[in-house]
């Protein structure tokens, strides 16, 4: 039996689709199933019993825990707002130039993506070493006193967000400046001719049709800053006095260090609830129809 012109064109989609489905299913899906199953049990080395939800109770009970998710919190909201305007500021600048210069500058920025994130992070210890950092150095030229970085509480988790913001504005900027050069100038040719400044244009033609790229940036930059853990375990070991643990870290030392595998699989489950419950605020907040 010949298959229809239609059946067939769904069996080739299906057929092309089906390597990355097996891929997201083998990866993706099993382990968070898996996790979720195992979050369920008094489960570690040599133990394994069935406790129910006692591993999210005795989580939701734990001020460490707690104090992991509010550093969280802390990171997404520092990271992210500050990434997307710093990116569509220069990404807005960078478009004005030359394609020379704006060649070096889409390079410049996105260095730090294929760049290691040890290096980056080694680097970042290096500025910020109270003694010989360069931090410190630049507020010596304005008198100002020596700044223990990574370990005054204070200062820490702001110096591990500026360092994530660092390599995370890369590839906002290359998404901004495509869709930037893909604005019609005729937008701006008539709002000029109907009197609007450089500003209003800027909030009634460019921001609005940046608004798929926003979200893109966005949903994608929440997700790393909710699992932001290198920069962590290699500059602060989650101190000092869990002022910079993130959910991240301290799932990595319950389960390798501590053992304690179901309690980190609920970890692990809570952080994504988390992370899905805010892809789809944010895709309802921001998904547009925007065309041009």
């Amino acid at each position: 039996m010949r298959m229809s012109a239609s059946a067939l064109k769904q069996f080739w989609g299906y057929f092309f689709v089906a390597p990355f489905l097996l891929v997201f299913l083998l990866f993706e899906v099993y382990p968070f199933v898996d996790a979720l199953y195992l979050s369920l049990f008094d489960y570690g080395i040599g133990t394994k019993r069935f406790i129910g939800l006692g591993n999210y109770a005795n989580l939701f009970a734990d001020d460490v825990f707690l104090r992991a998710l509010l550093n969280t919190f802390l990171f997404v909201v520092g990271v992210v707002p500050l990434s997307v305007v710093f990116s569509i500021f220069v990404a807005s600048l960078v478009i004005q130039k030359s394609a020379a210069a704006a060649t070096f500058f889409r390079a410049s920025f996105y260095l730090p993506i294929v760049t290691s994130q040890v290096l980056l992070s080694i680097t970042w210890l290096w500025i910020y070493n109270p003694v010989s950092g360069i931090a410190n150095y630049a507020l010596s030229l304005f008198g100002a006193e020596p700044v223990m970085w990574l370990s005054d509480s204070r200062f820490a988790l702001p110096a591990l967000i500026a360092v994530v913001i660092t390599w995370c504005v890369g590839q906002p900027i290359i998404l901004y400046l495509a869709a930037l050069g893909n604005i019609p100038s005729t937008y701006y040719e008539a709002a000029s001719i109907d009197g609007a400044t450089g500003w209003r244009q800027f909030w009634s033609i460019t921001l609005p049709l940046l608004k798929p790229t926003t979200l893109y940036v966005i949903v994608t930059c929440t997700i790393g800053a909710f699992q932001t853990f290198v920069v962590v375990q290699l500059l602060t070991g989650g101190g000092p006095s869990y002022a910079t643990t993130t959910v991240m870290y301290m799932l990595y030392e319950t389960a390798f260090k501590y053992g304690k595998l179901g309690l980190a699989c609920a970890m692990g489950v809570i952080l994504a609830v988390i992370i899905s419950a805010f892809s789809v605020v944010q895709f309802k907040f921001f998904k547009t129809d925007v065309e041009y």
